[in-house]
């Protein structure tokens, strides 16, 4: 019997730490989730045309203030020091912002300014800081591309981060 109580022992405090880790894991989760949304378009000629609009779709659960950001990936072939685009944004609410951007990408000397690893580089530039998202639906982003080229080559992709922001 003592046997007994000694094992019984040691399994409530181990299922004591299992049902705390576990709720922990599932507090973590909870709080994270949706606070984050992110789509990305990739080009599978590694190249983005002129006239290749991007259309983005992302889905707003709660009204709240959003950071949003354009990320892109190039290789590192890509000659341009800018990447040049327009966005114009729709909120589920029918607002329409419109604006036009150049995300830097190398510098004067042609070294690039943003991230990169062994076979690609990626940057991003916030479009919109704290926008109010003023009812639940679905958040509309279209991009053009303005670089004064048929094609930009060297572009594997270009996404949105909408990001749910500390206000």
């Amino acid at each position: 019997m003592k046997k007994m109580n000694k094992r019984a022992g040691r399994v409530i405090p181990i299922l004591r730490m299992v049902i705390v880790l576990s709720m922990v894991a599932f507090l973590v989760s909870a709080c994270g989730k949706g606070e984050t949304r992110e789509l990305y378009h990739q080009f599978p000629g590694r190249s983005w045309g002129r006239f290749n609009l991007l259309s983005f779709e992302i889905p707003v659960e709660k009204a709240n203030a959003y950071n949003v950001y354009l990320f892109a990936r190039f290789t590192p072939g890509f000659h341009y020091e800018t990447l040049d685009f327009n966005m114009i944004l729709n909120t589920p609410a029918g607002e329409e912002r419109i604006h036009e951007y150049q995300m830097s990408v190398k510098s004067k000397s042609g070294e690039f300014c943003i991230e990169c690893s062994k076979d690609s580089c990626q940057g991003s530039i916030l479009l919109k800081k704290e926008i109010n998202i003023a009812k639940p639906g679905v958040l509309k982003i279209e991009i053009e591309n303005l670089t004064p080229r048929l094609t930009t080559e060297d572009v594997l992709g270009i996404g949105i981060r909408l990001v749910k922001s500390g206000k």
